[in-house]
């Protein structure tokens, strides 16, 4: 039976793009870098959502030609473009680079090969990994995060529709005003946790 995993970045309240849906915000140190890199050579099998899908197979499969690339990017492009993927869409016609699509139903295909042997099963994407919790792919989710409003919230956090748009009476500027202090304690008494 596979395990489960899900991982993205994002700041200590809550936030995962920054105005405009901007996400160079989140470009990774180096140590980060290596840690995704280690992360996507461990995993069995990579779903993708569209979006994360059409980010990701847009740059990764020739990373490593490009010049100047880096010994870690070079590592990382391999690694990504060896590792079993499955695109979830159904606007997507055609997928490369040791990957499958699945046009149906997510959240059954999901637990079918939750279900399956193998390695552990990295869900990648906001919108997807809502879609496998509120299935109950994994009922072993815990569902926290700092309280207080936010603005461009993650999708597994919050109910569908809210994925980049401010809670209702929300300032999507509070991460300014609030304490670093306060974001940080919240944010370390809560955690997020999927398949812990």
């Amino acid at each position: 039976m596979r395990k489960p995993t899900f991982g993205m970045n994002m700041s200590l309240d809550g936030y995962i793009a920054a105005p405009g849906d901007d996400l160079g915000w989140s470009v990774p140190s180096d140590e980060l870098f290596q840690w995704w890199s280690d992360r996507v050579e461990a995993t069995g099998l990579a779903l993708y959502g569209r979006k994360l899908w059409e980010t990701m197979s847009s740059h990764w499969p020739t990373a490593d030609k490009q010049p100047g690339a880096t010994p870690a990017a070079i590592e990382f492009a391999g690694r990504w473009r060896d590792m079993p993927k499955v695109v979830f869409s159904s606007t997507t016609s055609t997928v490369d680079w040791n990957t499958r699509l699945v046009t149906g139903d997510a959240v059954t295909e999901i637990t079918r090969l939750k279900a399956d042997d193998g390695g552990p099963m990295d869900i990648g994407g906001a919108t997807l990994a809502a879609a496998a919790m509120r299935g109950r792919a994994d009922r072993r989710v815990r569902d926290r995060h700092p309280s207080g409003p936010g603005g461009r919230r993650h999708a597994v956090l919050h109910s569908p529709g809210q994925l980049g748009e401010p809670e209702p009476g929300g300032d999507p500027d509070v991460s300014r005003r609030r304490g670093a202090d306060q974001v940080r304690d919240e944010a370390m008494s809560t955690g997020h946790m999927l398949g812990s």
